[in-house]
């Protein structure tokens, strides 16, 4: 086979039992792809497969039969179940010897910490015949490349800390010239307030136009917890021309769902909040109950949110809510804890006691007790209030207790949002 057979397209294989179980999750996979979309490189598929050399086996020869490039990461540490090094080499009928550079690293990297090298380590310096090896100033498992039969072929360690230098410095250099002119270009669109098919509905006229272009743009929707991500991608050799061609479609989109997109950039909603408190000089103050503290917690995950976030009261029982934040006695008497009157009069504490101009109330049933006929387990009472403009929502939320906070949380901020922008 030669090297022009094929198209170049990449499997990602993690190797490791521990990551077929809920102890360890593969997060290798995602930077590898990030890397490889960078280069003009598509991902066919991923795979995860334990510490099983028939299984491996297998899976390799499958990658490398349909795809021009096979990145694994794992499997390369010094004891017996590490079995990549060994199951690629019998796959291409490689002889392997021990590299003596490789042990005199390993033996040098031990006696730096006073320790002295284990001879099981000596595993570590086997290489196939023909590979390069991959140094690895992070740890004592070399990499490994190896080019055959017009495939490229990576072996990458397993923690991160290891594989992530070697795949955007070693395996990026050699890959670049195989990857040629054809890029892989990007666009995310994120989508606050609408169901997954509902934004399918808005945009599919739109983005089925874009596959008969000369440009072809392809689609993939997303759903998340109150969040809908377009994601835009086109490969081309014209770089200029494919990033206009793109930047035409997310006008299109912008277009068709109007103030219900959040960012086309990729940038979250809680980010996007951020950025329009700081544009204004605001900070914000916030009275959560059902949510305990969740929509304030995402905001200030974003770095240098102390500029624009003042506090959040956590008042849980009505005792708290008329205590903390201020809500008259008998709102709670007469429209219930859950209503759009106590959320209004949460948000309004929560701003004039902090003294700042934006403030926002949450208030609701999250189950999986506590719901009525009127107000079922899912009925979420929202209120945004900054200067004169005051926005207050009821929504009823499926799920159990976690998706009822989750999706609480987003349409929060989302009120927030919207709010902001027309302020």
């Amino acid at each position: 086979m030669n090297e022009n057979s094929r198209a170049l397209d990449a499997v990602i294989i993690a190797v490791g039992s521990e990551l077929l179980t809920t102890s360890r999750i593969d997060t290798n996979s995602l930077y590898i792809s990030g890397v490889l979309n960078e280069l003009g490189i598509p991902v066919s598929y991923k795979a995860v497969v334990g510490d099983d050399r028939r299984e491996l086996g297998a899976q390799f020869a499958h990658a490398l039969a349909r795809h021009a490039v096979v990145i694994l990461t794992g499997g390369l540490g010094p004891t017996d179940d590490d079995l990549t090094r060994d199951v690629v080499a019998a796959h291409f009928r490689l002889a392997m010897h021990e590299d003596a550079s490789i042990v005199e690293a390993m033996q040098q990297r031990f006696a730096a910490r006073g320790w002295k090298m284990p001879e099981v380590n000596r595993r570590q310096a086997q290489v196939p015949e023909g590979a390069v090896v991959l140094a690895n100033p992070n740890g004592t498992a070399p990499g490994l490349w190896i080019e055959r039969d017009g495939a490229y072929v990576a072996l990458l360690p397993g923690p991160p800390r290891e594989m992530k230098p070697m795949m955007d410095g070693e395996v990026r250099k050699r890959l670049a010239p195989a990857a040629g002119a054809i890029k892989l270009l990007r666009r995310q669109i994120r989508i606050a307030g609408r169901g997954e098919s509902a934004v399918e509905e808005m945009v599919q006229p739109v983005y089925s136009r874009w596959l008969g272009q000369t440009q072809p743009i392809e689609t993939t929707i997303l759903a998340g917890l109150g969040q809908v991500e377009l994601h835009l991608s086109l490969r081309t050799s014209d770089i200029a021309a494919g990033a206009a061609s793109l930047d035409a479609a997310v006008a299109q989109i912008q277009d068709v769902m109007a103030m219900d997109i959040v960012s086309i950039d990729g940038v979250s909603l809680e980010a996007t909040v951020g950025e329009l408190l700081k544009a204004r000089g605001w900070r914000i103050a916030m009275g959560e109950s059902c949510t305990g503290g969740m929509a304030t917690a995402l905001l200030t995950d974003i770095a240098g949110s102390s500029a624009y976030v003042d506090r959040t009261i956590v008042a849980y029982s009505n005792d708290a809510k008329i205590e903390l934040l201020g809500v008259p006695a008998s709102l709670i008497e007469t429209h219930g804890a859950v209503s759009e009157a106590v959320a209004e009069a949460m948000a309004l504490g929560a701003r004039d006691r902090s003294r700042v101009e934006v403030g926002v109330g949450i208030t609701g049933i999250a189950g999986p007790g506590g719901g009525s006929p009127e107000k079922p387990v899912g009925t979420v009472c929202i209120a945004a209030v900054a200067g004169a403009s005051t926005r207050v929502r009821t929504l009823r939320f499926p799920g159990g207790r976690d998706m009822v906070r989750s999706l609480s949380v987003t349409a929060a901020l989302d009120t927030l949002r919207r709010m902001l922008l027309e302020s």
